[in-house]
């Protein structure tokens, strides 16, 4: 499933996989949001609570997860502020709804306080 993600300084692609996770966002798009920072991630509020199964701490640069905790959707490109190397790691356990082939230098240009819009269907 390929979700679209746009914001004032950015544009990009997700492919969403099959997990009941993503399935159940896919199924409430389209979603409007304001961006948050940590580190080398973007996070924002999707304003419902999905599926929790399979959260984990392992995450990669690309993965774009839904955190549990926060009710949020979250791009991974880097190192956060708990990372000990250069890969990302969550504040807490996510689950991985996707990935994304944008780059880091693009998603860095993505400010807090942003717009964003999500929704079903590629560029």
């Amino acid at each position: 499933m390929k979700v679209s993600f746009k914001t004032d300084s950015a544009e990009f692609e997700v492919e969403f996989n099959d997990s009941l996770t993503a399935r159940e966002i896919v199924q409430k798009l389209p979603v409007e949001s304001t961006i948050s920072t940590w580190g080398q991630e973007i996070y924002f509020d999707i304003g419902f609570k999905a599926s929790a199964q399979k959260a984990t701490m392992e995450v990669s640069s690309g993965d774009v997860a839904y955190w549990p905790q926060g009710k949020c959707l979250c791009v991974f490109f880097g190192p956060t502020p708990d990372s000990t190397s250069q890969e990302p790691v969550p504040a807490s356990p996510v689950v991985i709804v996707g990935k994304t082939k944008a780059s880091g230098e693009d998603l860095k240009n993505i400010q807090l306080g942003e717009k964003i819009s999500v929704s079903l269907g590629g560029k």
